[in-house]
């Protein structure tokens, strides 16, 4: 493999997030190689070097990060071996020489998190440190643009958040932090920052704000957890996916992910965009 490649490596890149960040460092003029499952679905930048990777897969990611200095590491799909899967990677950037890893975590990751995914985001954030690696892990917000997903045919929200608060960020938002990052590393090493957006919402608050830019009566239910795995086995979930999606808003309900955080703002220079802004600009952008 030719030694001459970029020294900045960007994992998903046919994924949303991943793909929003290559495009600004492309546009930024920054040399970047790209690492994804598929390489056919890479979107195509001049001059970018692109490798089919599998997180699971430590010979064929370690060939492909040789010579990468810093690494941005996308979290992979959700899956019951996704703990492990992380781990491998980031065994394979430290057997290919990474010496820094920018990798995108969740807000409020913990060894007994509520949320059960959160916790294999902080097993992912102990593993680098472990390894020696420097790090600057990016804990997200929920993001913005999945929430109208929530909604069902019936036009309501169900889930068991009760009234408690939390402040989804754009999804464009984390890509501009990640990039500016990425851009100049060493000032964010051993850092953990948390990016959400400018409001602190409940879920009926989120419930009105759809009802609002959409012209559709959408309301909130507050089921219970049990409830809530329940009716998610009962659509066909299996059971780590009922646990882990019940209990994603049970973290809200906690009080733990009622936060608002400046730190978008500090990392870009731009405040966050609002739920309603990033509403009202993809209906804007829509066909």
């Amino acid at each position: 493999m030719p030694n001459n490649l970029p020294p900045l490596a960007v994992t998903g890149a046919t994924g949303a997030l991943g793909g929003m960040v290559a495009r600004l460092l492309g546009d930024a003029g920054i040399p970047v190689r790209l690492l994804a499952r598929h390489t056919a679905r890479i979107p195509q930048q001049p001059d970018t070097p692109t490798f089919a990777v599998s997180y699971a897969d430590r010979e064929h990611a370690e060939r492909a990060l040789r010579g990468t200095q810093t690494l941005f590491m996308v979290s992979a799909a959700e899956n019951p071996y996704r703990a492990q899967d992380q781990r491998t990677f980031v065994d394979a950037a430290v057997d290919a020489g990474v010496e820094h890893i920018v990798y995108t975590s969740f807000m409020g990751a913990a060894e007994n998190d509520v949320f059960t995914l959160g916790r294999d985001h902080w097993d992912t954030e102990q593993y680098i440190k472990e390894r020696g690696l420097a790090y600057t892990f990016l804990r997200d917000a929920f993001y913005q643009d999945i929430l109208p997903s929530f909604v069902g045919r019936d036009g309501v929200i169900s889930g068991p958040a009760a009234d408690g608060r939390f402040a989804p960020v754009a999804r464009t938002d984390v890509a501009r932090a990640a990039a500016r990052i990425l851009a100049d590393p060493v000032p964010h090493a051993h850092r953990t920052y948390t990016l959400t957006g400018p409001q602190s919402l409940s879920m009926a608050e989120v419930a009105e704000i759809l009802s609002r830019v959409t012209g559709e009566r959408i309301t909130y239910y507050a089921e219970s957890l049990d409830e809530a795995v329940e009716s998610r086995l009962a659509a066909g979930a299996t059971q780590w996916q009922a646990v882990a999606w019940a209990t994603s808003y049970a973290a809200i309900a906690t009080g733990e992910m009622d936060r608002v955080s400046d730190d978008v703002a500090e990392l870009t220079g731009v405040a966050p965009e609002s739920f309603e802004d990033y509403l009202r600009s993809e209906g804007k952008s829509s066909p």
